[in-house]
């Protein structure tokens, strides 16, 4: 029963509207790896490696390893399918986009016309723009429900409320849910009872269809520095500036299922939820990297919170109600409008790595995640609510990334694999994520480019909705996620 409260509460905000709340915090605050297709095709696994500009974004002191100065650009095919069961019923949905997801240059000491001096052999500047996430994404869940609908649930929301209060608010607390839901007639008095309610659902049970449609990016330029002192300790620093991006539009249904069915009963009902989050960030990468001899790198990297000031949510909602006596009712929400600043987890790395040569190499990354520390705040709204929840829904976390490649003349080949961990507490839902890479790369002094190729899995329950008493069950969901990314680089 506490898995079934936790995560319906975080669903609300696909159903009753689209405040601020702890699943906002979490979708803007889980990043996992992105970058040029060699980072890619080890799994992101670079933080003790360096000589690769995707490392602007995790452990900046990599660049420090560069002798030459750089240039690349990646470009990324992504397929994203969805497969869900609900009740029994399976559907499943997919997306396809394309993308340019790194593009950065790394100049060396030649451009930057430093002279080493001393143990300070060499000194880096990197601009880079990385594409930490990527929101297109479909999921299609469907399935019949013999025990409840969404208008038993805004009956419930409503419960204790006067009717005269939810009819007449256009613009306060039940203005984006009971509102539209009540002049669409999905639920009315029960009886004479002015603060008791009924839904007007179909008494043989309702098909029940969710769509969640979004898009959108978390893209990231970064300003990097990084030096070398006596060829065994690299340092550097980034500033980055992520831009965040986010659309969602949630299409909810009910068809009746008997085809004979009262009066007073809707027919369809379609509930439609609109959302668009728009704001800049900035944040600090420190890092460092340690070779005590030629076979063995160690790496260390922090990651202040990501602050973003002035996010602006835009929402709003519509419901369509259609009955068998020929007449339809529609009433929309008004729009939504509200900044707020978010900040997100800090985030600490710990890497290793084994070189083998000139023939190959093994390395691996350690990263410690705690999502309940994210938080909202805003002016004139303390955000206490929101916050609390942060903090019993989210915990810390750890995330895996191995990596291997291994060379022959020109040629290249390379795995990966990674596992980052669930934020859910007290196992009150799963969403943890593997991936696994496979890439191949040609190089010459003055060119080169990769292939990856890395695929992604997560399964995670989902309501449809639910508020006190009613409520669906769970829909499984597994989300599979193919990325094809290719890389051409020049060094001069």
């Amino acid at each position: 029963m506490k898995r079934i409260l936790f995560t319906i509460a975080l669903s609300l905000t696909l159903t009753l509207s689209f405040a601020q709340g702890a699943i906002d915090a979490l979708r803007f605050s889980t990043t996992t790896f992105n970058g040029d297709a060699r980072y890619m095709g080890m799994s992101g696994a670079f933080g003790a490696l360096g000589a690769n500009t995707s490392v602007m974004s995790t452990n900046p002191a990599g660049l420090g390893l560069y002798q030459r100065s750089d240039f690349s650009i990646s470009t990324s095919f992504v397929d994203t399918k969805v497969e869900s069961t609900y009740n029994s019923s399976f559907a499943s949905d997919s997306r396809f986009n394309f993308s340019f997801n790194n593009l950065a240059v790394v100049f060396s000491n030649d451009y930057l016309n430093i002279r080493p001096s001393g143990y300070w052999k060499n000194f880096q500047v990197g601009i880079g723009f990385n594409q930490i996430k990527n929101f297109n994404n479909r999921t299609l869940i469907r399935g019949n429900n013999t025990s409840n609908s969404i208008a038993d649930m805004y009956a419930e929301i409503a419960e204790g409320i006067h009717w005269e209060d939810i009819e007449n608010d256009l613009s306060g607390n039940y203005a984006f849910d009971l509102n539209p839901a009540w002049w669409s007639f999905m639920f009315s008095q029960d009886g004479t009872a002015t603060s008791s309610f009924v839904g007007h659902d179909p008494a043989g049970g309702v098909l029940q269809t969710k769509l969640i449609e979004s898009w959108g990016y978390l893209n990231e330029f970064s300003l990097a520095f990084s030096a070398s002192y006596a060829d065994r300790i690299y340092i550097g620093a980034s500033l980055g500036m992520p831009v965040l991006n986010f659309h969602q539009r949630v299409t909810y249904q009910e068809d009746a299922l008997e085809s004979t069915i009262s009066t007073d009963a809707y027919r369809t009902a379609l509930v439609q939820d609109y959302l668009d989050t728009e704001g800049l960030g900035v944040n600090l990468k420190l890092g460092m990297i340690y070779r005590p001899n030629d076979m063995f790198r160690f790496g260390f990297a922090l990651h202040t919170p990501t602050y973003y000031p002035g996010l602006n949510d835009q929402w709003s909602k519509v419901i369509t109600t259609e009955w068998d006596i020929h007449e339809t009712s529609q009433n929309s929400s008004p729009l939504g409008n509200f900044a707020y600043d978010l900040s997100t987890p800090m985030r600490l790395i710990g890497s290793v790595a084994f070189i083998i040569g000139k023939f190959g190499l093994i390395s691996a990354d350690y990263e410690y995640v705690d999502y309940s520390t994210a938080k909202f705040s805003a002016s004139g709204y303390s955000f206490i609510d929101e916050n609390s929840e942060i903090k019993n829904f989210y915990t810390n976390t750890t995330n895996i990334r191995l990596g291997t490649e291994w060379r022959v003349m020109n040629f290249a080949v390379r795995g990966g694999f990674a596992y980052y961990g669930s934020p859910f507490a007290d196992n009150g839902n799963d969403a943890s994520i593997k991936s696994y890479s496979l890439g191949t790369g040609y190089k010459e002094r003055n060119f080169y480019m990769d292939l990856a190729w890395v695929y992604s899995d997560k399964t995670e329950d989902q309501y449809l909705y639910g508020f006190g008493a009613v409520a669906t069950n769970a829909a499984s969901s597994n989300t599979m996620i193919s990325n094809f990314t290719f890389t051409v680089g020049f060094r001069f």
